[in-house]
């Protein structure tokens, strides 16, 4: 499959004064966020057109496929959903009859999710779309270059840790009223 080249970005006038700008064919956060918008906003129409099925409710069908349950808050832990999303996301799941849902045994407050015989069924079909995709996506690289791509994206997966206490630090030195703003996630860490 031919390389296309991506298209540099618009050069916007503006009244502000010049100054140092981020440059956006350099910034890899950039680059991840607008791959990532793209990846789902195709994913989520097609699994929608053909399914009924959302981003998130595949997602969290993934997770159950591969572990059997989940619990509410692993599930938003592993897939970055906030807790009144996923809760959404579960009785949405519940009530077409993908999941079951009990609370965990072990804590009485927890729900745990369990993927059913209709949730597997619709996960089996979707996966058959997301892996065409992953395979046309990942089509511009070589057999060496995919695996050293999710080598790199598990290594800086492994990395967001750090950039979260980076980005405190720099708060703390920078804008410490922020850090009163942003609650107890900072103290969590």
């Amino acid at each position: 499959m031919p390389r296309t080249k991506t298209p540099p970005p618009r050069r916007i006038a503006s009244t502000a004064a010049a100054g140092d700008v981020i440059n956006l064919e350099n910034y890899a956060p950039a680059y991840l966020t607008w791959i990532a918008n793209k990846l789902s906003s195709g994913a989520s129409q097609a699994y929608l057109a053909a399914f009924d099925v959302g981003i998130e409710s595949w997602r969290v069908l993934v997770l159950l496929a591969i572990e059997g349950s989940i619990s509410a808050q692993k599930a938003c832990g592993v897939i970055g959903m906030d807790k009144a999303s996923m809760s959404r996301c579960f009785k949405s799941m519940q009530a077409r009859g993908f999941i079951k849902i009990a609370l965990d045994p072990e804590d009485g407050r927890a729900r745990i999710a369990t993927l059913t015989p209709a949730g597997r069924a619709v996960h089996d079909q979707i996966r058959e779309i997301a892996m065409e995709r992953e395979r046309a996506f990942m089509s511009v690289l070589t057999a060496a270059e995919r695996k050293q791509l999710l080598d790199l994206l598990r290594r800086l997966h492994e990395n967001l840790p750090a950039v979260e206490v980076a980005t405190r630090e720099h708060l703390g030195r920078h804008h410490p009223h922020a850090l009163q703003r942003r609650g107890t996630k900072d103290s969590d860490s």
